[in-house]
């Protein structure tokens, strides 16, 4: 990817000084002529590089930047490294690009940095599972936001057959093994889920995307949207404080703590779309939990347990 590229060069010019188009393919396994191209797009860029002609020239950084990374200090770098490390162990590219990075370092850093490149692994599989595959239609995707193409692929709702969508693609979010894209459509903003995508190509159309799209942002607000629309109704309850971490950990943000009592217990406020998805959630707490309303939550926990007795009361003898 070209933008990787071109902050490896930097990396590379404040670590060294000055490079030549050559030393610059050699270490980041390009041809000179790439290595030149992107030194000029610099150049072109308005970034403060120059060459320097003839014998033992090359190509600098304007003041000859050599030790502050970009304005890095060394914590930063360390966080920088502590951040991206993990993923190196699952990902052959990352570990390349940080090895590269770690040789860009100037000298006073380097050696904390490969400790912190170093701290972490993931190991993206569960006990007793396989490791989970990526998604192949990943690598497109991420090729049409890079190259800012639209992206063709058919896309199937849950229920229904595939139809086919042509978007501009403005980012990919992994949820919890999920992967999902968000992108720009004639109807404004969508979210899509990769799973329920097929063929996916990038076309040679550009692709539009809004000068102020942040995507950590536009991810939370898909989150909030979710997360109200499952949240329609509340319900109060009373759990002992002991409790209380098990109960959030079923609720998740759909749980808020009201207020703490003198007897050790906690008032709380669960929510979800309608009253029987509480009650499912609540029933088996049995009496751990007292449901202090509404009346069709309390409606729904009296039906459930009518079941349960209904059908597991031992017969009378």
């Amino acid at each position: 990817m070209r933008a990787d590229r071109l902050v490896a060069t930097l990396l590379l010019m404040q670590a060294r000084g000055r490079v030549t188009a050559a030393e610059l393919a050699e270490e980041l396994e390009i041809s000179v002529a790439t290595a030149r191209r992107d030194l000029e797009a610099l150049s072109a860029a308005g970034v403060p590089v120059y060459p320097q002609p003839g014998r033992g020239g090359g190509w600098s950084l304007v003041g000859g930047a050599r030790t502050d990374l970009s304005g890095l200090s060394a914590s930063e770098a360390q966080a920088l490294f502590l951040l991206a490390g993990p993923a190196a162990s699952i990902s052959p590219e990352v570990k390349s690009a940080l090895r590269k990075l770690v040789r860009a370092l100037p000298d006073t850093f380097r050696a904390d940095a490969q400790a912190a490149a170093d701290a972490v692994v993931i190991d993206p599989s569960r006990w007793g599972e396989r490791e989970k595959e990526r998604p192949e239609l990943l690598d497109v995707l991420q090729s049409g936001i890079v190259r800012r193409r639209k992206v063709r692929f058919g896309y199937a709702k849950k229920g229904a057959e595939p139809v086919e969508r042509v978007v501009d693609p403005w980012g990919l979010v992994d949820k919890d093994d999920i992967w999902y894209l968000i992108a720009g459509t004639e109807k404004g903003q969508r979210t899509f889920r990769v799973d329920r995508m097929s063929d996916a190509e990038v076309t040679d159309l550009p692709a539009d995307r809004p000068d102020d799209f942040e995507l950590s942002s536009a991810w939370e607000q898909v989150v909030d949207r979710v997360e109200e629309r499952r949240s329609g109704l509340d319900a109060t309850v009373l759990i002992a404080e002991r409790h209380l971490p098990i109960l959030q950990d079923h609720f998740g943000r759909q749980s808020t703590v009201e207020e703490k009592l003198d007897d050790g217990r906690v008032r709380v406020t669960v929510s979800a779309p309608v009253a029987w998805m509480i009650a499912q959630q609540l029933a088996g707490w049995g009496s751990i939990i007292e449901v202090l309303g509404p009346p069709s939550v309390q409606a729904e926990l009296a039906r459930i347990g009518a079941e349960l007795v209904e059908r597991y009361a031992t017969p009378a003898r």
